[in-house]
């Protein structure tokens, strides 16, 4: 006999019941979770410079703006986790469990965010330099061997951006004419709520006219460059078309980028310690080569740090005799190998031009003690792989100045979980 079974018993959701919890934030992470550790990095660090800019005081009106600590720790655990937006950390501080520890109740918006981020970049650079002085005295990294890379990242200005010169002018004249009469009509409208439309028209204009001043800057710094180059290779110059400069982002360049196509994009420098990955200096370069940035960061490493390293190691893309020679006689051996001329000759031969510190280079370079330290720069390259891991595929900001204090804010955060990781491994 068949029974009639029914309809099936289930658990369905019910979505719109009232519960009510106890939530203990501190319980919600691990005692090992890394945004404990930023935490703890934030909260010994002097951040005075920013708290004496806040305006609200005790015993005084205002509305208290969110700790300048939490808006740190924030950015940093963003960016180790690949976060780039501000809209995005702002909707991660109310649903996800590490941005609702760092907050701790304290609500903060997007627009704050973005603002901090590229606010202070000399705080950012001072913590850098603070923090690897910290691994570097309780031993845990060398500065004798330092690894140089660079890695091109699409910049925020899009292609149809860039104007050639004649264009720029009459860019430059329209917004000039816009300007004015904006002027006219704000001056002979009474309306309050027109003035203020009117204004904000005005102030995109000037924004629009200085932003096209800046290209036309950048332009004449590109034809200079290309006079000095052409002064020595007349026929690469030649072929070359008329430079261009973006109006959106002037200091951004068309680059030819890792998959052989041609972008904007900001040349992107890193220098870190060859063995432990902490990064050491930072830059960024408007030139699509890495030749002849090989000085200029030795020289930042020096002044951060005072001290030389005594071994560099760079690519092939680094090589300029003039900067190997220099570096010699500063007593920096430079690892890298030499370019291959297009006739097939030796390129660890003597050259008859070679001064003593590249005639050096060359030998060294040929035995097998050179080849063997070179090969601890591939060790290096892991950084290039833990940037993009970090978000670092096109900028949302414009100009060297803020992208430098990106590139800060990331290697702050990249040190202070690998320097914790290496702190640890050494104890053991």
């Amino acid at each position: 006999k068949v029974l009639d079974a029914g309809r099936a018993r289930l658990r369905e959701p019910v979505r719109d019941q009232i519960e009510l919890r106890s939530v203990d934030l501190d319980a919600l992470l691990s005692a090992d979770h890394p945004a404990r550790l930023i935490w703890d990095y934030v909260s010994r660090v002097d951040l005075q410079v920013l708290e004496q800019k806040v305006r609200a005081r005790e015993h005084t009106p205002g509305q208290a703006p969110a700790s300048p600590r939490l808006l740190l720790a924030l950015w940093l655990y963003a960016t180790s986790e690949g976060i780039g937006s501000a809209r995005a950390l702002a909707r991660l501080c109310d649903g996800h469990d590490a941005y609702r520890w760092l907050c701790g109740g304290v609500s903060v918006n997007y627009h704050g965010l973005a603002d901090f981020r590229t606010a202070e970049p000399e705080l950012l650079d001072r913590l850098l330099s603070e923090h690897v002085a910290t691994l570097s005295a309780a031993g845990v990294i060398s500065l004798d061997e330092i690894t140089q890379d660079g890695v091109r990242v699409r910049a925020s200005a899009g292609s149809a951006s860039f104007r050639r010169r004649k264009t720029l002018h009459k860019e430059l004249k329209k917004a000039q004419r816009r300007i004015k009469a904006l002027r006219l009509e704000l001056h002979d409208d009474p309306d309050a709520s027109s003035r203020r439309i009117q204004a904000a028209q005005q102030r995109a204009a000037r924004e629009r006219e200085a932003r096209v001043k800046a290209a036309l800057d950048r332009l004449a710094e590109i034809e200079a460059e290309r006079a000095r180059r052409g002064r020595t290779n007349k026929n690469q110059t030649a072929k070359q078309k008329e430079p261009r400069a973006s109006t959106t982002d002037p200091q951004a360049r068309v680059m030819k980028m890792a998959d052989g196509g041609y972008r904007p994009a900001h040349n992107c420098q890193l220098a870190t310690v060859a063995d432990g990955q902490i990064v050491v200096a930072v830059d960024v370069d408007g030139t699509g080569s890495d030749h002849g940035l090989m000085r200029p960061m030795i020289e930042q490493i020096e002044r951060r740090h005072d001290h030389r390293p005594k071994r560099y190691l760079v690519d092939g893309g680094f090589n300029k005799n003039n900067d190997t020679e220099w570096a010699a006689e500063q007593g920096v051996a430079v690892y890298g190998p030499p370019v291959r001329s297009k006739h097939d000759s030796d390129p660890y031969a003597p050259r008859r031009d070679d001064g003593p510190g590249v005639a050096a280079w060359r030998r060294r370079m040929k035995s097998p003690h050179g080849k063997s330290v070179y090969k601890r720069r591939t060790v290096g390259e892991c950084i290039n792989a833990r940037i993009r891991q970090c978000g670092f595929r096109q900028f949302v900001i414009r100009g060297h100045d803020k992208v430098r204090a990106l590139l800060s804010l990331f290697a702050l955060a990249n040190n202070i979980l690998q320097g914790h990781r290496l702190t640890h491994s050494a104890a053991a």
